[in-house]
């Protein structure tokens, strides 16, 4: 099965969206007539139609159909899962828990069912000791008002198991001193790089998003202190974080020092699958300046990437086959970029080489795209932000679409019996 889908990370046009989801419901019904007839020839044939039917869907959409109403349907992809579930948050009332407190306060926010946030405002301090946040108050304050409140700053909150693994923070109101190491005169905001850190579905989806919704009311005066701070992860995403805070985050469990701020959110918000809400952020910032932020976080690195490859170009003498691949790729440049995801095992292609060769002989530069654990992210994004296309089995790899051109295409190779998987 072959999902295909607009990433048109514009605002909605509702008249637009009726159509799009009428001709697509044109296009399913075709299909599956189309199967049906096919299914008494053999499996081959069916895999064969399949084929077919993903090249001839993009070409039309890439060549024929520029202004297409299929435009909405990678919003609908962003917006993954608006119908009830389980992880569904509730509508925001009209003024969410915490927003606002008092000074010498702590507020938690526990009414989301993804997410726990807590805001303490005063003068907050660190110790990573006891795992804990104190929030001091003068030395004769009633002790009936202190609070003391237990959070895993995470946002999978109704996944038991993985909740288990992400450290518990304890944050408490004190009366008595303590001394101060460091003091911020900005917001900390605190989270975990735990839980299904490694997969880049989560990465974005429980933690960069987040982050971004969270932080960005900021603009940039922010502390980050995190949980399981992991090297590599700030390898990968540093340059994110660096559009997000003027200030080196903190590595929370190994940093000894008692650091003071004059308020820490722990936690991060989130809104849905892979999206921002405007209504519920500043500014209505949505989806489309979350797109944009990683564009101003890798520009630089990617005309780096390009100048040491100029570089090496320059390098190869006029004479050898470089310069012939040089022109080569020169002349193509006016074709429709399509990026294949290239994976292995149950995820893998079995006909890779043949759809490369269809697709080029319909009129498509193509490049077969083989992510590593180690790949450079701005790497992907110099790719994935060139393309027209990009073709990828369902998985957790598809989640580079975020760093596509609105307006490019984006087909979804969904194996055959894991609808669920793709449509929820």
């Amino acid at each position: 099965m072959v999902h295909h889908h607009r990433a048109s990370l514009l605002l909605h046009h509702t008249q637009q969206q009726e159509e799009a989801g009428g001709k697509m419901e044109e296009l399913r019904c075709r299909l599956a007539d189309c199967a049906c007839h096919h299914r008494k020839h053999g499996h081959d044939a069916l895999l064969l139609m399949l084929a077919g039917f993903a090249f001839v869907s993009c070409l039309l959409l890439v060549l024929l159909l520029p202004s297409s109403p299929f435009s909405a349907a990678m919003d609908d992809l962003l917006q993954l899962g608006r119908s009830t579930r389980c992880d569904q948050e509730s509508t925001p009332p009209a003024q969410a828990p915490c927003s606002a407190v008092a000074n010498g306060t702590i507020c938690c926010d526990r009414t989301a069912l993804r997410t726990d946030v807590c805001v303490m405002r005063g003068d907050v301090r660190t110790q990573a000791a006891t795992n804990s946040l104190f929030l001091l108050l003068p030395a004769k304050s009633s002790s009936a008002g202190r609070a003391d409140e237990r959070i895993r700053p995470y946002t999978r909150k109704w996944e038991s198991s993985v909740m288990s693994t992400i450290d518990e923070l304890r944050l408490r109101a004190v009366p008595e001193e303590s001394r101060c190491d460091v003091r911020h005169n900005v917001t900390a905001v605190v989270f975990s790089t735990g839980g299904y850190t490694g997969n880049v579905y989560h990465e974005f989806n429980d933690g960069i998003i987040p982050l971004y919704i969270t932080a960005r009311r900021y603009d940039s005066k922010v502390v980050f202190v995190m949980l399981e701070y992991h090297d590599w992860w700030m390898t990968k995403y540093g340059h994110i974080l660096e559009q997000l805070s003027d200030h080196a985050p903190i590595d929370f469990a190994n940093d000894n020092r008692t650091h003071c701020f004059p308020e820490a959110v722990v936690g991060l918000r989130i809104h849905d699958e892979l999206a921002v809400d405007a209504s519920r952020m500043p500014g209505n910032q949505s989806i489309q300046d979350f797109r944009q932020m990683l564009d101003d976080a890798h520009r630089g690195r990617v005309k780096a990437i390009i100048e040491e490859e100029e570089e090496k170009d320059a390098a190869v003498p006029p004479s050898s086959g470089g310069a012939k691949v040089r022109r080569a790729t020169a002349l193509g440049n006016d074709k429709p970029r399509l990026v294949i995801v290239s994976r292995n095992g149950s995820r893998a292609i079995e006909n890779e080489a043949e759809l490369v060769r269809k697709a080029r002989r319909a009129g498509f530069r193509v490049d077969l795209l083989q992510p590593r654990p180690d790949t450079e992210l701005a790497q992907m994004y110099r790719v994935l932000n060139g393309s027209d296309v990009m073709v990828s089995v369902h998985g957790a790899a598809m989640t580079h679409f975020l760093f596509m051109r609105p307006g490019s295409v984006f087909i979804q190779v969904v194996p055959l019996g894991t609808d669920w998987a793709a449509e929820n």
